[in-house]
């Protein structure tokens, strides 16, 4: 009896469900971009940890000029200087000004600061052109994070935005989750690993340059084999990836034929298999399972089926078990720029397309459909992904749909 197909979503939902995400370790913050936080992390300090100045000018007491004007400046004493690091030691006095310097402490007794452009120095004494409210020019402490306040959430990937973050509120070592280490074992007489001389009718493993690729873009140690369609090889390679690998994917010999061992030898070695047959086009030979306690991912060997069935289904299982939470690939609105009808409305299909600059909206950009003779082209040329959900037949022209952005 075969196999039944499921939905995308429900082999989504299964794969998401039945990978636990690795241990966790510590990383110096100068080591921890696009790593994937292990913790809710919360500052340390206030960040900035005093009241500072926004601009270069004067520390005033507001209310002592506010009539203050070009014509009728208000006259004030200079008791000193507040510098970033070098704060003014001591309460300003009434009818008086301190110098400060962008960064600078507020003094006390000081409550806004005027920009230097509408004062005048002279003799001790600084004249001010102009009222600055209370508040004016002042950055309060604790404004850009706040002492204990959460500042990065578990499964955020930092960018070198949240770095600086996570210094400023006072970290220096971060808890992360260890990257995967992933095996790719592509199957088949006809394949030929990059670097190897090429005989006649075969082929090199174009599929594992791509998955590679993948892979690497998001952080994760990559190994390649190849195995000829022999049982005991591949099963000597699957043996040997579950023991030095976290996560195992194969290429190629997913569906039936009298050459596609793969499914068969993961039975013989004990894994559960989740599903393997997909309502999805292309892909759907896609497999999940795990043997070993080690996630397994078996694609088809089709190279616009193998990259969706990856982009669909084994990299969401992989930043699940890398700690990554949310959405996988960023997507972006698109109009499409032709009528696209499917043949099966009960499965999902994706389509592979390039992004071109204006739109019929003027909004989005415009999705083209790479329909070239080369699949390797196409996929090449690829800039983004549609899908055509279950239940849907026709998207017409014009519509606006979501797409993975994949540039």
């Amino acid at each position: 009896m075969k196999p039944e197909f499921i939905g995308y979503l429900e082999a989504l939902d299964l794969t998401i469900a039945n990978i636990n995400s690795l241990d966790t370790e510590s990383v110096n913050l100068a080591e921890g971009l696009d790593r994937i936080a292990a913790c809710d992390l919360l500052a340390k300090v206030d960040s900035p940890s005093v009241d500072a100045s926004l601009k270069d000018g004067y520390a005033v007491r507001s209310e002592q000029i506010e009539h203050a004007t070009e014509t009728s400046p208000v006259v004030l004493n200079l008791m000193g200087t507040s510098a970033a690091g070098i704060p003014f030691e001591g309460r300003m006095d009434d009818r008086c000004a301190v110098r400060i310097l962008t960064g600078g402490k507020i003094p006390e007794g000081a409550d806004a600061v005027v920009s230097e452009e509408y004062t005048e120095v002279s003799g001790g004494q600084v004249k001010v052109k102009i009222h600055a409210h209370q508040g004016r020019n002042i950055f309060r402490k604790g404004k850009d994070v706040t002492k204990d306040e959460s500042v990065v959430k578990k499964g955020t990937r930092l960018s070198p935005g949240i770095i600086g973050l996570l210094a400023a509120a006072g970290h220096s070592d971060i808890p992360v989750y260890k990257r995967p280490f992933v095996t790719l074992i592509a199957t088949g007489d006809e394949v030929v690993m990059p670097g190897k001389p090429l005989p006649e009718g075969k082929l090199y493993a174009s599929n594992l340059a791509t998955l590679n690729a993948w892979c690497r873009r998001y952080g994760m140690t990559v190994h390649m084999e190849q195995a000829a369609d022999q049982r005991g090889q591949i099963t000597s390679r699957i043996e040997y990836a579950l023991k030095t690998s976290d996560a195992l994917i194969t290429s190629g010999g997913a569906w039936t034929g009298d050459r596609d061992l793969v499914v068969s030898i993961l039975n013989d070695l004990g894994w559960t298999q989740y599903f393997h047959r997909i309502r999805i086009g292309p892909g759907k030979a896609a497999g999940f399972g795990t043997c070993k306690g080690k996630p397994v991912f078996v694609l088809p060997g089709g190279p616009p089926s193998n990259l969706l069935a990856f982009l669909a289904i084994a990299l969401p299982g992989l930043l699940k078990l890398g700690g990554r939470t949310g959405s996988v690939l960023p997507e972006i609105s698109v109009i499409l720029g032709k009528t696209i009808t499917v043949r099966d409305r009960n499965w999902t299909q994706f389509i592979f397309g390039a992004l071109e600059s204006g739109s019929l909206e003027g909004t989005y950009p415009l999705f083209a459909p790479l329909e070239l003779d080369s699949r390797l082209r196409s996929m090449a040329l690829a800039q983004a992904v549609i899908s055509i959900p279950e239940g849907v037949e026709t998207l017409e022209k014009g519509t606006v749909v979501s797409a993975w952005n994949l540039l």
